[in-house]
């Protein structure tokens, strides 16, 4: 049988429900009815854009990176795509391109990624497959160093008619943090400023929802140990892991959530699901998310003294402004509806596809 689109998912993206990562919803959010998306193990539930199908690993004595190459073409035969997707993994798409057209999606720093980190794999690299960033801050990242490449920009989407919403008169005073409990993430310094801010608003409270992965088998961290203290002194709540509807429907009765990102974010999901529920946000000025949440958020550098407590307690007092900020994430995320993105995924799907064509042998 033949397929038009196969998607191949990063080796530790899991596309079952209740333990998908960002890459895995993003995938299901946009698939067609015809894509097969494959990933490594059986799973139980999938979820339901597209059909899913496992790789096999070869049982052969070679480097696990050999036999998921070796799993991969396997399943290009079996489904013969005219063409197909790898996400975040430069040195896979490559190798991959002998066998058909590939387009290539990245949802985080090449730079740092195996087979993109220097400019003459980002070069080889852009010469067999069409390169996709999730934001204009990743395909920066890419052509860092390099000479003309093409490069093309294929925004992260919701579907705004499908998140929770509450008008702003209903929503609970929580400032909510929900995501990887992490310190890339900045949790430790958005308990560091709610403890200074608290005090003064006692009839607030904070809650951080999520875990060091995606699951329910979430392990415990060091970074986690760590953590717990401090946030239970500072009066917290720390929920674990939490599937990914109810923490949709948190962010909808939240007033405030917060993205206190210390990294440099290639996108910002949780800001994006944050606005299109409604809520005001305090993000990060790192990375993608300052061209994401355009003047619909305040930004807070969480290592910067007294910049994150600033800007929480300047929401807290001030509900118009909340209101005022609400409305515009709205407005904001509306850009990133699923009915654009996917009429943008149909165009670089063809594009990858006849750039393949263009492209010099492999």
């Amino acid at each position: 049988m033949s397929y038009e689109v196969l998607t191949i998912l990063p080796p530790r993206e899991r596309y079952e429900v209740g333990h998908a990562g960002a890459i895995s919803l993003l995938v299901s959010r946009i698939a067609c009815v015809s894509d097969v998306v494959a990933g490594l193990g059986r799973i139980g539930t999938p979820l339901p854009g597209g059909r899913y199908f496992p790789l096999i690993l070869p049982r052969i004595p070679l480097p696990s990176g050999w036999r998921l190459r070796l799993a991969c073409v396997a399943m290009m035969r079996s489904c013969q795509p005219a063409l197909t997707e790898i996400h975040n993994r430069p040195d896979l798409a490559r190798f991959l391109a002998r066998f058909g057209p590939v387009r290539l999606v990245l949802h985080n720093d090449p730079c740092t990624m195996r087979g993109a980190r220097s400019v003459r794999q980002r070069e080889e690299l852009a010469r067999h497959v069409l390169v996709c960033g999730v934001s204009e801050w990743v395909t920066q990242r890419f052509r860092e160093g390099c000479g003309s490449i093409r490069t093309e920009v294929q925004s992260n989407c919701i579907s705004l008619s499908a998140l929770p919403y509450r008008p702003f008169a209903q929503r609970q005073k929580t400032i909510l943090f929900a995501g990887r409990v992490v310190a890339d993430k900045g949790v430790d310094g958005f308990v560091r400023a709610w403890d200074a801010v608290r005090a003064a608003h006692p009839e607030w409270r904070a809650v951080i929802m999520g875990a060091d992965r995606f699951g329910p088998d979430s392990p415990e961290t060091p970074y986690l140990e760590k953590l717990r203290p401090l946030a239970a002194t500072a009066g917290v709540m720390m929920t674990g892991y939490v599937p990914h509807d109810e923490v949709l429907k948190a962010m909808a009765e939240a007033a405030i959530v917060v993205v206190p990102s210390r990294w440099q974010e290639p996108f910002g999901m949780t800001a994006l699901e944050a606005m299109g529920c409604g809520a005001a946000i305090v993000a990060s000025p790192r990375g993608a998310l300052p061209d994401l949440v355009g003047n619909a958020a305040l930004l807070a550098d969480p290592d910067e003294p007294g910049a994150l407590e600033q800007a929480l307690s300047r929401l807290m007092d001030d509900d118009r402004l909340r209101e005022r900020l609400g409305a515009k994430g709205r407005e904001r995320a509306a850009l990133f509806d699923i009915g654009a993105a996917r009429t943008r995924l149909g165009e670089l799907r063809r594009e990858a596809i006849a750039f393949a064509h263009r492209a010099p042998q492999s």
